[in-house]
């Protein structure tokens, strides 16, 4: 069940997605995919390579930057550059969809790109409330 929320143009984020959903995600025009679930995690969960060879026979992008509770600032910048360097809209996600909106909100936030009060309010739009990582 594909469950694709758009926080802006260039990035959208879900929670665990199946190998199925790749195909979906293609099909949406994305074209990069970031994992930011550690394999593992779940015994029920695709693992990452499950998704990445599912990636690479779309025509995807892949990324795999597993987070842990809260993200590191390298899995922070590295973010940040793989949305840098992506063509084309890109699909984070993990378990919930939270590790990667709070991800990319802080990769955000790091660069200048956007204030901390649009990432809440773009956040909030999408379903998460990112106030207690960035205040607002």
């Amino acid at each position: 069940m594909t469950d694709f929320r758009r926080v802006t143009e260039q990035i959208s984020v879900s929670p665990q997605i199946s190998v199925d959903d790749v195909d979906a995600a293609a099909r949406a025009g994305f074209k990069t995919i970031i994992n930011n679930r550690p394999d593992g995690e779940d015994p029920a969960q695709p693992s990452g390579y499950a998704i990445e060879a599912a990636a690479a026979d779309a025509g995807l992008a892949y990324f795999h930057i597993p987070v842990r509770g809260g993200p590191t600032p390298e899995q922070v910048e590295t973010t940040g550059k793989v949305l840098d360097e992506a063509s084309g809209p890109v699909l984070a996600f993990c378990r919930s969809g939270t590790r990667s909106i709070v991800t990319w909100a802080l990769s955000q936030a790091a660069s200048g790109a956007r204030s901390p009060q649009e990432l809440v309010s773009l956040g909030r739009a999408a379903g998460y409330d990112l106030s207690g990582v960035l205040g607002g």
